[in-house]
């Protein structure tokens, strides 16, 4: 059964104005404990506490792994008995389902280097070994196996949509602190990691 403000944010969400539904997800984005994000399929592996309490994310960082479908629930779980390890905050799967792992004081191991400084996709230098593991929040979408371009599903980025929005709002962190792996980090020359969910995010903010 969903909260009661999670049922205000439903209703605003079909009856309301842009700037009113944005002002509900801003609100439920504050909030503790496990809330129901309309839209979302959350698992929580790791409550939310008091946001003030957070680390301070000022960039997010989008990935995406080389797992098959049905992933990102096994690497969710190692990552929550191990916060640290290599990986990320959130992971998403295939049929859309969000895992939020670990708790949002944890610093897991990820974007390390933000050593790319080619400006081959973005003006690097706002990025270059300034967007690392220590400020920015991870998340990684699942299931570009066997075939490391092909992009997201359809579900993925309906959950995107609304999971960069509540993101944004909890950590106050603006549209152009949304960055894909290789736009400030190296990575496989294959594809481009992230650039499309970032470039979709930077779109929608517009």
């Amino acid at each position: 059964m969903m909260s009661r403000l999670a049922a205000a944010v439903f209703a605003a969400l079909l009856v309301a104005p842009a700037a009113a539904v944005e002002a509900e997800l801003a609100k439920l984005a504050r909030a503790s404990g496990t809330p129901d994000i309309p839209g979302l399929n959350i698992v929580w592996l790791a409550p939310w506490g008091d946001v003030r309490n957070a680390h301070p994310w000022r960039n997010i960082i989008v990935h995406q792994t080389e797992g098959p479908a049905g992933s990102a629930r096994g690497g969710a779980q190692a990552q929550a008995k191990n916060p640290t390890r290599r990986g990320v905050t959130v992971w998403v799967e295939t049929d859309g389902t969000v895992y939020w792992a670990v708790a949002e004081n944890h610093v897991p191991t990820h974007g390390d280097g933000a050593n790319r400084n080619d400006n081959k996709y973005i003006d690097n230098k706002p990025t270059y070994r300034q967007v690392v593991r220590d400020n920015s929040i991870g998340v990684e979408f699942a299931g570009n196996y066997p075939d490391v371009a092909t992009g997201p599903t359809e579900a993925q980025v309906a959950a995107w949509k609304i999971l960069v929005k509540i993101l944004r709002a909890r950590y106050d962190i603006p549209l152009e602190r949304v960055y894909a792996h290789n736009w400030v980090d190296y990575k496989d020359a294959r594809y481009c990691e992230g650039c499309w969910l970032a470039t979709l995010a930077r779109m929608w903010g517009e």
